[in-house]
């Protein structure tokens, strides 16, 4: 097998991604978290998201099915205003911040995603959508940085700003001590009305 082929599974996902000034303002009020917890394992700040529907390992060519109606969707939908506020934890072991803003309109535009991954034919059976952005998890055994951590964001307000793109990722997900790495696959302005 030559490196050039394409691998025949990839782990993807549908999200919105916060501009980067409304992610250096994230960093900037996490800073004593930062210093605070070095041992979790924090996200690195460009691929901080919002997942609008998480896919799993999925096929490549299932993906490719998924190209067209997500343009088509994203070009017939205006952005939405929202902003990052405040934080908290998922068990102790995932730190977010949450979402603020057109909250509505963000789980509407989920349900419109994950209508358009069933009518692809891919198998879609999610979570209902609590809106946040993953900031860091635990390391096995530590269950008191993470809710340390989240009382950093007591508070924390950021700027409103609007959704530019909607984006299919991909992961490189490995097990072990490296982190999850995340590519754009694709990614579709908001254009609509």
């Amino acid at each position: 097998m030559n490196d050039s082929t394409p691998p025949a599974t990839i782990r993807a996902f549908i999200a919105l991604a916060p501009p980067d000034e409304a992610k250096d303002e994230l960093a900037r009020a996490l800073a004593p978290a930062y210093a605070a917890h070095p041992g979790m394992r924090w996200n690195r700040i460009e691929d901080w998201h919002i997942t609008l529907a998480f896919l799993g390992e999925l096929p490549t060519t299932a993906v490719a099915l998924l190209h067209d109606p997500l343009a088509e969707l994203a070009a017939a939908r205006r952005p939405l205003d929202l902003s990052l506020r405040g934080g908290g934890h998922f068990d102790s072991r995932v730190l977010w911040s949450g979402i603020a803003g057109e909250v509505p309109g963000l789980h509407r535009l989920a349900d419109e995603v994950r209508t358009l991954v069933k009518e692809a034919g891919i198998p879609y059976e999610g979570r209902p959508l609590r809106p946040h952005l993953t900031l860091a998890r635990a390391r096995r055994g530590d269950l008191t940085s993470v809710p340390d951590a989240a009382g950093v964001l007591d508070g924390f307000t950021g700027r409103p700003w609007q959704t530019a793109r909607l984006h299919l990722v991909g992961s490189d997900y490995a097990r072990g001590p490296a982190p999850v790495r995340y590519q754009d696959i694709d990614s579709w302005p908001f254009t609509g009305a």
